[in-house]
């Protein structure tokens, strides 16, 4: 279901606060400094430690790689460490919060014994790998009550602030599309678009080699879930992983966590009707380097239905194409009846310019943000909601994969939110995945 109705239904259960989420409880004082596990120390997962290490206790340290495990445990030496996050969950450990960096396709495994164990939770993004796993950490959040955080960092900064509310000021009107596109080219590609979009690693199938693992790695447990293959350096270090479905879901469900954020806030976004996509054919293993996705949504209180359409690699909007707008690399394209609105991460630009040139912009409306990570943090304090928690980067985070399930399905479909179920059995394939022997989120 969707996010509204999702939460009016458990305010009819008499599950939810004022805040329309379950109330949100401490058992330490609110200036005792909280004592966080980390799950995933290297590379993304050593910044997001670092983010919370001055104010809080790291008591727990978790990777699989031996590398980044052992150089966080020189800065954290009073920490737990854990190769296996399940032996942390088992232990008889205690501690508030969790962290979670590791690579999607273990997302959920890590974050939904920390949500039942009534853990707050920060998760990097995307959430999950799929649809399925998605829809289950937002109803845990929901039940468990506890403050929750996607790690899309540029959500706290000031200009999407800012772009949020003019488009709900009505600065352009009513809003009837919006284009979203990135010029990341990573992915499944031809040598030849490889050389022009300088992509790091071009990959066309499968490796027929097997490499011998690197010290200090737990490959077993790096593949977690995901069905068995030989080790190879294409899949790891660094984050070439996330280009095969097995692991991630390229760059549609990395970029779109933070490009589809945008109009998703500003336009109270949650389930799709319908979606489709188009690009190259589809590889059975590896995401694609250029596609686009187009997604459908209803009108919802006072705004009116409109669609949201997502290029990637060598697909561009047209109106960027025909050179009718700024070119930008990548942005985020509103379109109104009385005029366009582009932004990125840092900037943004009313359209036609001159039109807009004496146009008296709306007095800020939402609070600066202390920081991505800093305000999940305050959040358990206080007891509140962070901005990004998983009753609003659950929906982003289904709504994102279902583009993929379009584009892997080879078929446009129409989307029951509520039950979960495309119009078109090929895409219901693409919803939720099977998982290896020994692993199970039940």
């Amino acid at each position: 279901m969707n996010r509204r109705r999702f939460l009016t239904s458990l305010s009819a259960a008499g599950l939810t606060s004022t805040l329309g989420f379950p109330a949100i409880t401490s058992a330490r004082s609110p200036n005792a400094r909280l004592q966080v596990a980390a799950i995933g120390v290297g590379g993304r997962g050593a910044a997001n430690l670092g983010a919370v290490a001055n104010s809080e206790d790291i008591v727990a340290l978790c990777d699989v790689a031996a590398a980044p495990l052992n150089a966080a445990a020189e800065r954290h030496p009073d920490a737990r460490r854990y190769v296996d996050f399940r032996e942390l969950f088992a232990d008889d450990l205690d501690y508030d919060a969790v962290v979670v960096s590791t690579t999607e396709h273990t997302h959920a495994f890590a974050v939904l014994p920390a949500l039942r164990a009534g853990k707050h939770v920060y998760c990097e993004k995307p959430l999950t790998i799929d649809v399925a796993e998605a829809r289950l950490l937002t109803e845990a959040a929901a039940e468990a009550g506890v403050v929750t955080q996607m790690g899309t960092q540029i959500h706290a900064g000031e200009n999407y602030r800012r772009v949020v509310e003019l488009i709900q000021a009505g600065a352009i009107g009513a809003v009837s599309e919006v284009h979203v596109w990135v010029g990341r080219a990573w992915g499944w590609q031809t040598p030849e678009e490889a050389r022009r979009h300088g992509d790091i690693v071009n990959v066309q199938d499968r490796p027929e080699t097997e490499d011998p693992v690197p010290d200090g790695l737990d490959w077993d447990l790096w593949l977690g879930p995901a069905p068995w293959r030989p080790f190879n350096r294409i899949y790891v270090p660094g984050p070439k992983w996330y280009r095969w479905w097995d692991f991630g879901n390229g760059t549609m469900s990395d970029l779109g966590s933070h490009w589809n954020d945008l109009p998703f806030w500003a336009l109270d976004l949650d389930a799709p009707v319908r979606v489709e996509a188009g690009g190259p054919p589809p590889h059975q293993e590896i995401a694609p380097a250029s596609m686009w996705a187009r997604y459908d949504y209803a009108a919802r209180g006072d705004r009116g239905p409109l669609s949201l359409t997502w290029y990637q690699g060598a697909e561009r909007p047209p109106l960027l194409a025909e050179g009718k707008i700024p070119e930008w690399g990548s942005g985020c394209l509103f379109v109104g009846d009385e005029g366009m609105l582009l932004a990125d991460y840092g900037k943004h630009v009313l359209l036609p310019e001159d039109k807009f040139a004496n146009f008296e912009r709306p007095e800020p409306t939402i609070p600066r943000s202390p920081g991505h990570h800093q305000e999940w943090l305050q959040a358990i304090r206080d007891g509140t909601r962070a901005s990004c928690d998983f009753a609003y980067a659950g929906p982003l985070t289904e709504a994102n994969h279902l583009g993929n399930v379009a584009f892997r399905a080879g078929a446009a479909f129409d989307w029951d939110a509520a039950t979960m179920t495309p119009s078109q059995a090929a895409a219901g394939a693409f919803i939720r995945r099977d998982y290896r022997d020994g692993w199970s989120l039940e």
